[in-house]
């Protein structure tokens, strides 16, 4: 367990109007005392990103923002890259393709570098791809709109940063809580966490989390289920689960994923 914060965002956050979530991840960092670095590995588009977000941090009151283009794993095993890792108060991964997070940062000095300063006490923050990248098995593909089908769910190692569950993002605007099922039916023992746009979990160091935006947040909880057919299906089959749970939980509210259960949050400011 890290001392550090997590924010997950399941995409499409607020870049215009009052940045809830961004702002957050800003005060969060530091605000006028914050180092945050942006790293782009998961977008082709690395420089358009880093700049948008960049221009963003600044315009929310961060001290110091950087952004890493990481494209390679030699860059991922550069001493000064990983020095701007170390030294930062904030990290986020903008979105993409998750599997560029892990496939070109795994193993390397910048994912031990970011483990590291994660235990000393940095947020982590990631939108989208860079939301799901966050767990230790992460969702890599999977179809939206569609009944739960254990052939069409991808999932590959993530970034490890958060033990207990396994992320999905643009939750209810791509229909894909099915896919999310299939996922928990597969392991139960860990939970579904479907974040909606312009959504966050901030994820403490105690393991709860609290629900940020101006959507919803779908936790499943497959410890409870009696049954189910994911490991006799053969392909296009739909998944059978019975006596999952589900909670939908929008901004007031968090979830203890150590005892899990349901918290209600007062009203606050993101500090």
């Amino acid at each position: 367990m890290g001392t550090g914060n997590l924010i997950i965002i399941g995409g499409a956050e607020d870049k215009t109007g009052e940045c809830l979530i961004l702002k957050s991840f800003v005060e969060i960092s530091g605000a006028s005392k914050a180092n945050i670095v942006i790293i782009t590995t998961a977008t082709e588009k690395s420089i358009e990103a880093g700049s948008q977000y960049k221009s963003l941090f600044i315009g929310l009151g961060a001290g110091n923002v950087s952004f890493l283009n990481i494209n390679t794993r030699e860059e991922a095993e550069s001493d000064q890259n990983a020095m701007l890792i170390a030294e930062a108060t904030g990290i986020f991964f903008t979105g993409g393709d998750q599997l560029r997070i892990t496939s070109i940062l795994g193993g390397t000095k910048i994912y031990e570098t970011l483990h590291q300063a994660w235990k000393s006490g940095a947020v982590i923050a990631g939108t989208s791809a860079g939301a799901s990248a966050m767990s230790r098995t992460m969702i890599v593909d999977g179809n939206d709109n569609d009944p739960a089908r254990k052939c069409t769910l991808k999932m590959a190692p993530g970034l490890g940063l958060l033990d207990r569950a396994l992320i999905d993002q643009h939750f209810h605007q791509r229909g894909r809580i099915g896919r999310l099922l299939c996922g928990v039916a597969e392991n139960p023992s860990i939970l579904g966490i479907g974040i909606d746009e312009d959504t966050a979990v901030r994820v403490f160091p105690d393991d709860h989390f609290e629900v940020i935006g101006s959507n919803s947040v779908m936790v499943v909880d497959g410890k409870s289920i009696l049954s189910s057919n994911v490991s006799e299906l053969m392909p296009d089959e739909n998944l059978a689960i019975a006596n999952v749970v589900l909670h939908v939980l929008p901004a007031g509210y968090g979830y203890d994923m150590v005892n899990r259960k349901v918290l209600r949050v007062e009203e606050k400011q993101w500090k």
